[in-house]
């Protein structure tokens, strides 16, 4: 009996030695697979932090340049009011938009306004608002007319290169501007820097190009 089990166990020998060297090959197979998943999740794990860190960058850039628009802007609107009030007028640049003051002054020029307390002389250059109108008006004072009662000064204007005065301008039945309409005085004018308003009013498309592209420039800077 134990010369047929040896004999038996002789005859499957090859077998068992083909399923052993079988499983002796695949596991270095299955293992060599095995680290390649892992390795192949390490590089994906890599470029997600990598992906993750460049985003968190670039919002981080983005909140720090929208801040620095927000702050320039800010900066703007506060030299702005300090402007009114160190001139005391509402409006202390404007552009002159059309000839009526020419030669004096041209289309594009822009005027630097100031507003006292004192009165309004025949001969000034100031600009007004007309009850009615949106844009205010550059004009030279040609007649000054003290009221009895108050005492306060009303003023006719009229355009140099205008033949006529700007009761014509005046809100109907208006024969003199009073001192509230007045915005300021011109005390000083730079040549044609006015025409890039202009052009913008004009034309609102290059307005918002500009905007637009100013606002890019700083979100995209790097420093």
């Amino acid at each position: 009996m134990l010369r047929r089990n040896e004999a038996v166990n002789w005859a499957f020998a090859p077998l068992n030695l083909c399923i052993y060297l079988q499983i002796a090959i695949a596991k270095p197979e299955e293992e060599k697979q095995s680290e390649k998943e892992t390795e192949r999740g390490k590089e994906m794990g890599w470029i997600g932090d990598t992906v993750d860190s460049i985003k968190s960058i670039q919002i981080r850039q983005l909140l720090t340049q929208a801040v620095s628009l927000g702050m320039i802007v800010t900066s703007a609107l506060i030299i702005w009011k300090a402007l009114v009030c160190i001139t005391g007028s509402e409006s202390p640049v404007v552009v002159v938009l059309s000839g009526s003051m020419e030669p004096g002054f041209k289309r594009g020029d822009i005027l630097f306004l100031h507003m006292s307390k004192d009165p309004i002389r025949s001969g000034e250059i100031v600009v007004f608002n007309v009850d009615g109108r949106e844009i205010p008006i550059v004009h030279r004072v040609i007649k000054v007319h003290e009221r009895e009662d108050s005492g306060e000064v009303d003023v006719l204007t009229k355009g140099d290169n205008n033949n006529g005065d700007d009761r014509l301008l005046y809100a109907q039945g208006q024969q003199w501007l009073h001192r509230h309409h007045i915005m300021g005085r011109a005390v000083g004018f730079l040549p044609y820097v006015g025409w890039v308003t202009i052009i913008m009013t004009e034309k609102p498309i290059i307005k918002y190009i500009l905007i637009g592209a100013l606002g890019l420039l700083v979100i995209t800077s790097k420093d």
